[in-house]
């Protein structure tokens, strides 16, 4: 029972990976502690709620998830989704407003977990490419400029739209706190420069240490630069989740999108790992380990965490063999939590803006935008409206709306999909596309047509108007093959639509066969009873067989089909 709960790595621990492990949880726990305070603000928590989030959470998930390298903990993206769903229910910062946040890493937690109990991972292939890289890079515009308000130092009222936001900056920029805009401009240089010439530096603990260490002795305090100040002491204590129905309803929307976004961040950076590595990640046993994970955080003053981009790189370029790593680097945070916190007194919010603002800045991508419309235009199209639907209204409706255009225009290509009347290439023995090849050659009188797609209701009109069109085309037709090689489905609607065709070019002396079924396709039309019907004018594998029936029986060559050819 034990070997099926505990992972294989630490059943079987290979002790010539502790080296590996001891060094990538060290430099992990130097870079998410800054940066799990900075998410926490983010997100209108305590930093310290950032501190919590990076130790059970962790531990649990090295224990269940899949991923020996995934550095799971907060992130800014999910910072930003609390930031955005909680803060319609309670104002940040406040008792009621933690409460919510931790009840909500509870519901995404379930939500994951049941979703890898009922081995729904699948459902995470919704969410496409194109909208998901739009999703990220808008929202990192918005989390970047969300910060402006800690980089210079004045309050801004505007947060939830960027365009107001800017607007408004604009307007108070003269109220700007000069050592404030200062210590945070210097710190986004100096995270640059560690990251360009040094990157396996911890550039965000250099920041944190000078930060404070200006404001000490400087006083810049007393200059009306905001810092972190008294960060409780100690482990977080067991709490449970307040429970409230209008809580949990208004938070569904959010804990959603979270489960989803927060599971796609994870599942991406852990198979770009795990492929490198050469083993499997099992996205079921993800889920179930990020929920544990959840669950687990929600009742120790922990919000919603996921994987991490940067952090699992880190990790893993680090020496990270197995989920130890990140149990060491949970442990290290305790014990900074224990003993360490009094030196974040003086930390300035503006150098946890700037840690922000450039962990964000690597997650805009409009490159892939320009790939996307070079390749795609739909799919350029969707990343447009997904980028722009979230920058112009919020973080859910953005994805939301995203998922649904891409949704649209998956309909859109099934409903109309690629159809092609054949050709014979004699060099090569075989039929292609006559518009694409043209010296292929066309039968006088018999239609070769082959379309590339299931056939269901929605396409079964397009693709009945396609083939009449051939057949005006060509009025002295006398039989028709169909091509069913790229038919991998069918439904009950698409089967009876298509026997009323063939019924009616059979009654105006047109013959229909179909060539190179598939199987699936096959035990459904006879279970329509088209065997009995059509009898081997639907069985041929392939189209040379149906051109053979034509021979009366004559074996298949290349040269047989000279006199019917025309060229």
């Amino acid at each position: 029972m034990i070997r099926k709960i505990l992972p294989d790595w630490l059943l079987n621990y290979d002790k010539s990976d502790l080296r590996g492990d001891l060094s990538a949880g060290l430099i992990v726990a130097i870079m998410l502690i800054p940066q799990g305070m900075a998410y926490a603000m983010l997100a209108g928590l305590p930093p310290v709620i950032g501190l919590y989030a990076s130790t059970i959470p962790l531990i649990i998930y090295a224990l269940m998830g899949s991923s020996r390298q995934l550095a799971v903990g907060p992130v800014a993206m999910v910072s930003l989704l609390v930031l955005t769903g909680v803060s319609m229910l309670a104002e940040p910062g406040t008792d009621e407003y933690i409460a919510l946040a931790l009840l909500l890493a509870l519901m995404v937690g379930v939500f994951q977990l049941a979703m890898g109990l009922l081995k729904l991972g699948f459902l995470v292939n919704f969410l496409s490419h194109a909208v998901i890289t739009a999703f990220t890079s808008a929202a990192a515009i918005i989390i970047g400029l969300s910060q402006l308000k800690q980089l210079l130092g004045i309050k801004l009222e505007n947060t939830e739209n960027v365009f107001l936001l800017l607007g408004e900056a604009f307007t108070k920029i003269g109220q700007t706190n000069l050592f404030t805009f200062g210590i945070g401009i210097a710190s986004i240089l100096l995270l640059v420069l560690v990251k360009k010439k040094w990157p396996k530096l911890p550039g965000p603990l250099f920041v944190v240490l000078l930060g404070s260490l200006a404001v000490y002795f400087f006083d810049l305090e007393e200059k009306g630069v905001s810092i972190v100040g008294e960060v409780p002491k100690g482990i977080p204590n067991i709490s449970l989740p307040a429970f409230e129905l209008d809580a949990l309803i208004g938070l569904l929307p959010i804990a959603l999108t979270i489960t989803f976004v927060g599971f796609m961040e994870s599942v991406a950076v852990a198979k770009a790992i795990a492929a490198k590595e050469n083993y499997k990640i099992d996205a079921n046993k993800e889920l179930r380990g990020l929920g544990m994970a959840n669950i687990a955080g929600s009742f120790f003053s922990a919000y919603p965490v996921t994987g991490g981009f940067s952090r699992s790189a880190v990790n893993y370029q680090s020496g990270a063999r197995t989920g130890l790593a990140s149990i060491i680097t949970a442990v290290l945070i305790l014990v900074t939590l224990l003993f360490f916190t009094d030196l974040f007194y003086y930390l300035p919010n503006s150098a946890l803006a700037a840690i922000i603002m450039v962990a964000v800045y690597g997650l805009i991508d409009f490159k892939e935008a320009a790939h996307l419309f070079k390749v795609k235009k739909a799919d350029g199209f969707t990343f447009v409206i997904t980028f722009i639907a979230t920058l112009t209204t919020t973080i859910e409706k953005g994805i939301i709306i995203g998922v649904v255009f891409s949704l649209l225009v998956f309909i859109w290509r099934s409903a109309y999909p690629h159809v092609a009347q054949l050709g014979y290439i004699e060099r090569e023995d075989v039929f292609r596309n006559i518009k694409r090849y043209p010296e292929a050659r066309t039968l006088e009188d018999t239609i070769i047509f082959r379309i590339d797609a299931s056939l269901y209701f929605a396409n079964m009109t397009f693709f009945e108007d396609k083939l009449r069109n051939e057949v005006a085309e060509n009025p002295d037709t006398k039989r028709i093959i169909l091509d069913f090689s790229g038919v991998n489905a069918m439904d009950a609607v698409a089967i009876d639509a298509l026997e009323k065709v063939m019924k009616e070019y059979e009654d105006s002396g047109i013959k229909v066969m179909i060539a190179g079924m598939k199987g699936p396709v096959m035990d459904l039309i006879r279970k329509a009873g088209w065997e009995e019907k059509y009898g081997e004018a639907i069985r041929f594998l392939s189209i040379n067989q149906a051109l053979d029936s034509l021979k009366e029986g004559m074996p298949w060559q290349k040269q047989s089909l000279e006199p019917i050819m025309k060229g």
